[in-house]
């Protein structure tokens, strides 16, 4: 039970920042202005499970597509690094993580829950390439159970931080709000450079060898 525990808690370390539903939840509530509160729960529950499925998908098939195109494993850590390191420089220096377009786009949508929400907000490129490593780290059936119920808990948690979010958004504030999108941004960053030196060092020990 050892192995299927560590590697539950270790996906959700190692997601949460990444998916990061906190921030998620101003953006929800903006798109949602118009909607009833049973309509918005409705949402925030179709959210979680598509989040769900989209990571669910890459976690099994990720070693699958790592083989079909020939991407050894320090390509896609140094890969992932640098799309990670780009959503935290964006929570870090408070840009927007959809662009105005997508906004307007999604403001006018009856179902956002698929996108912008679960793809690319939440279950985005950022946190694709992080289900795709944690992939990589499992060798047998305790460990894949491990990170599938990490992402089923992780899916769980952006669900109750949906539906609790407009109450603690008020309670946190702007400031609040933007002081813990930065302290995200910046354990993200710490991750993605992380990921960087591993897959950098990774590819050069052939030749230091």
């Amino acid at each position: 039970m050892e192995p299927l525990l560590s590697y539950l808690v270790g996906a959700i370390a190692a997601l949460f920042p990444i998916v990061d539903p906190i921030g998620a939840i101003p953006i929800f509530y903006a798109l949602t202005a118009k909607q009833s509160h049973q309509r918005r729960c409705q949402q925030a529950k179709q959210v979680a499970l598509n989040v769900a499925a989209v990571l669910t998908v890459f976690f099994l098939m990720g070693k699958g597509l790592l083989a079909f195109f020939g991407i050894s494993l320090p390509v896609v850590r140094i890969a992932g690094g640098l799309i990670v390191s780009h959503t935290a420089w964006q929570m870090v220096t408070s840009q927007d993580r959809l662009t105005h377009r997508e906004q307007t786009e999604a403001a006018d949508k009856a179902d956002i829950s698929l996108t912008p929400m679960a793809v690319p907000l939440l279950s985005g490129p950022g946190a694709i390439a992080m289900t795709i490593s944690l992939s990589t780290r499992c060798h047998t059936w305790l460990e894949y159970l491990g990170v599938w119920l990490g992402i089923l808990l992780l899916s769980a948690m952006v669900y109750f931080l949906l539906i609790l979010g407009e109450p603690l958004s008020q309670a946190w504030g702007i400031t609040g709000r933007g002081a813990l999108t930065r302290l995200l941004g910046f354990f993200i960053l710490a991750i993605a450079v992380q990921f960087i030196a591993d897959g950098s060092l990774a590819l050069l020990q052939p030749l230091l060898r």
